[in-house]
């Protein structure tokens, strides 16, 4: 992560019908992703994370620690979790011990993402899917220069 200083991520709200952000984000944190970067351990129905580097992923779980109020109605608790979050002695807040535990000890983590993921069931699984849609690539690049100049034409 960017930021060493994020050591809390308080998570409050209902659940994302359909898209089970809240599970998928809990999913996240306490499974991690498997060797395709599927979220382990969630019914979401797109829970990939192929854009992100697995060091990034991992460094998130490392360095977050997870406040859990989801469906918590009431802004006063949610206030009090933060509140306990940037304490200098520990504070009993809901059977965790919250209090400002400093930045995280390793260098931050910074990246571009630069995949932007449209059809995430249509991502190429292996090795060989993947060189056959850099061929489809290329021959729809060679049909493109070849007729889009008679277009502009």
């Amino acid at each position: 992560m960017a930021n060493p200083n994020i050591r809390y991520l308080v998570l409050a709200g209902p659940e994302s019908e359909g898209h089970l952000t809240c599970e998928t984000l809990k999913a996240l944190i306490k499974n991690g992703i498997d060797s395709k970067k599927r979220i382990i351990g969630t019914n979401s129905p797109h829970p990939f994370l192929y854009n992100i580097p697995v060091e990034f992923v991992e460094r998130f779980r490392k360095q977050l620690t997870l406040i859990d109020l989801q469906f918590e109605g009431d802004p006063e608790v949610i206030r009090k979790a933060v509140w306990a979050c940037y304490q200098e002695e520990p504070v009993e807040f809901r059977g965790y011990s919250l209090y400002d535990i400093g930045a995280y000890s390793e260098e931050p983590l910074s990246d571009k993402i630069t995949w932007r993921i449209t059809m995430p069931w249509a991502v190429p699984e292996d090795d060989k899917e993947k060189e056959a849609l850099e061929r489809a690539k290329e021959l729809l690049n060679k049909l493109r220069e070849k007729y889009g100049k008679k277009d502009s034409q």
